[in-house]
């Protein structure tokens, strides 16, 4: 017997149990098929981001509502189970304002450095989150830019690069923020060099050449966490599109002082999707690793978009098809207008929070994520998966207590009867129109 899991636009069914899938033979149709004895990759886990709009919004709940988010997010026996989130330091434009942790020019010694403000919003969010896991989260923390006195611009916004006598300093900004998060009861798990280290934006950015990155990294970051005792935060490179990941990612792990320090690459989705830029990174260099850092759809809140759940589906399934370990969402929680944000880069997120009426608005990607997070847990193993037919997106792994996971989409306008065969059992499955399914199967041997 296989459970069989289906979110569809055309019903419904939103993460519903349907019928389960009975054994039986379904030759003469197109095929999934799943070889759970080879195995690729562990799972660390699926999340999204922390940013003070999130927290903000969160806040401003009724308080049955605030338990709500927590729950369909964190909850690992009713909702997502998130494992690995985001945090940035520092101020990004889903923040209310330009702001920074060590904001007294000229403070090389780091002073003055204070994360007060995190405690206003985002640490209690974080907090709370992490109660309803019942254990701490993996935390990645991002920088968006320098203070404004660090920069060759003067200002957050609008690019510009970090200093070469500030470098140093930027560095120890990483060990303070870590430090005072740890001693608020939040770890940091790893760290990325930049926010979009390519991109000049009318908000909180900072350029950083290839040659630059790895440079911070040989010369300041990585010595400086060492120097600190914490040797063990995972570095992560890039943090950008996937169109350059190869390109950038090379020139850090070809120098070897550099790369000592690096646990792997993060990268985005806007632009090309260039999965391909994904496999060729694991491909050069299978000792690092691969993490999915930040995707969101662009342009407003794009309240009940179909294409919405379908575009995380397809990068989630391309991606964890091409080694990737991790991945991460965008904003956790943005009003029904996409933000807050304080340059009007208004975007959509998996709940939004309707203001008017204290009403929680659930998209179509929280339901498509679902279909992963929920039954794909930290420490599953991917396994072999092909599918003979285009159209059927599909990936699987087995989870640590040996039950096997696939997920299939069809995102064309017409229902595909398949044949799904899941460690030599053979059943006969149908996708409607637009629509993902998970299938669930236990009592499987560990694969090798």
């Amino acid at each position: 017997m296989i459970r069989h899991i289906l979110s569809s636009r055309d019903s419904a069914a939103r993460l519903s149990e349907q019928h389960a899938l009975e054994a039986g033979a379904a030759a003469d149709l197109p095929s999934v098929w799943v070889d759970a004895q080879r195995s690729f990759q562990t799972l660390l886990g699926f999340g999204g981001a922390f940013t003070e709009a999130a927290a903000v919004t969160w806040n401003n709940l009724p308080e049955a509502e605030r338990e709500q988010v927590l729950r369909a997010y964190f909850d690992r026996a009713i909702g997502h189970g998130y494992a690995i989130c985001r945090v940035h330091m520092n101020s990004c434009d889903f923040s209310l304002g330009n702001y920074a942790h060590a904001d007294e020019p000229g403070d090389t010694e780091l002073s003055g450095f204070s994360i007060e403000r995190d405690r206003q919003a985002l640490l209690p969010f974080i907090k709370a989150a992490q109660r309803v896991a019942g254990q701490p989260l993996k935390l990645l923390m991002s920088p968006w830019s320098p203070p404004a006195w660090m920069k060759s611009n003067g200002q957050m916004n609008e690019g510009g690069h970090l200093l070469a006598q500030f470098a140093r300093s930027w560095a120890r900004c990483y060990v303070r923020f870590i430090q005072e998060y740890e001693a608020e009861g939040v770890p940091i798990w790893g760290v990325s060099v930049q926010n979009e280290p390519a991109a000049t934006q009318r908000w909180d950015s900072c350029i950083y050449s290839a040659q630059e990155e790895r440079d911070f990294v040989r010369d300041h970051l990585g010595p400086e966490l060492a120097a600190a005792g914490l040797g063990h935060i995972r570095i992560i490179v890039w943090d950008h599109n996937r169109d350059l990941l190869v390109e950038r990612a090379s020139v850090v792990y070809s120098d070897p002082e550099a790369a000592k320090y690096v646990w792997g690459a993060g990268f985005h989705w806007y632009g090309e999707n260039h999965f391909d830029q994904v496999q060729l990174l694991h491909d050069a260099w299978p000792d690092k690793q691969l993490l999915f850092t930040e995707g969101c759809q662009e342009g407003g809140p794009h309240q009940g978009s179909w294409d919405l759940g379908e575009r995380y589906a397809h990068s989630i399934i391309n991606d964890l098809n091409r080694w990737t370990v991790g991945w991460i969402d965008w904003n956790l929680l943005l009003d029904h207008n996409g933000g807050p944000n304080h340059v009007g880069n208004f975007c959509s997120a998996p709940i939004l929070a309707d203001s008017r009426n204290d009403a929680l608005l659930y998209q179509s990607s929280y339901y498509y994520i679902g279909h992963f997070a929920r039954h794909i847990l930290p420490g599953a193993r991917r396994v072999l998966c092909a599918a003979s037919r285009h159209d059927l997106e599909a990936c699987a792994f087995v989870n640590p207590d040996g039950g096997l996971a696939t997920v299939v989409m069809n995102r064309t306008e017409n229902p595909i009867r398949f044949r799904l065969t899941l460690g030599g059992v053979e059943a006969q499955a149908e996708l409607p129109p637009r629509s993902i399914a998970t299938y669930l199967q236990h009592g499987l041997p560990a694969p090798r």
